[in-house]
């Protein structure tokens, strides 16, 4: 009784190693090229291999139509999530710290709250863009891409990219300064 299902789970391995060798491995060149360039201060050789685990799991469960599509949305998010652990996480303790570092000018409660109603307003004035201008902003203020970068992504010309930037950031600074944020 135990050979045939000895069997089907030789065969389960088989397909799963090949699709991985077909499908997935082939883009890991291009993969980590990607997260070297996005997510310098990872440690690339984590990300991947927590992004193929992540991927046969999900595998398990069901059928990917687009592995490499679905590989570097995995693995995108698990270099944010990467990055956002090394954001809270510090692997110096407080007391070894350096005074000068610990010992900085904070804001007060006051100054955080205008802080964040400023950076709240801002966001209103990105979202009142027109869609596509908006999606430009976006990628370049928020997510730090040049216009060569966006206007591959987005399948438009530099040119295209840097007009809608130009109009973006000037219709965002009439609406600040509607509003008495900006000069």
């Amino acid at each position: 009784m135990d050979a045939p299902s000895d069997t089907s789970e030789q065969t389960v391995n088989k397909n799963q190693s090949s699709w991985f060798n077909e499908e997935v491995q082939p883009h890991e060149a291009i993969l980590r090229s990607y997260l070297h360039y996005q997510f310098p201060s990872v440690d690339v050789d984590d990300v991947v291999q927590e992004a193929y685990l992540k991927l046969f799991e999900i595998r398990a469960k069901r059928k990917i139509a687009k592995a490499k599509a679905y590989l570097f949305a995995v693995a995108k998010h698990t270099a944010l999530r990467f990055c956002r652990r090394q954001q809270l996480y510090s692997d110096v303790p407080v007391n070894k710290l350096p005074v000068w570092l610990l010992l900085h000018n904070e804001l007060n409660g006051a100054e955080i709250a205008d802080s964040r109603q400023r950076l709240d307003l801002v966001a209103e004035a990105i979202d009142r863009l027109p869609a596509r201008c908006r999606v430009i902003i976006r990628l370049a203020v928020v997510d730090g891409h040049s216009a060569f970068e966006i206007a591959k992504s987005l399948c438009l010309s530099e040119s295209t990219v840097r007009v809608q930037l130009a109009r973006g950031i000037k219709k965002c600074s009439e609406y600040l300064r509607e509003r008495g944020e900006a000069k």
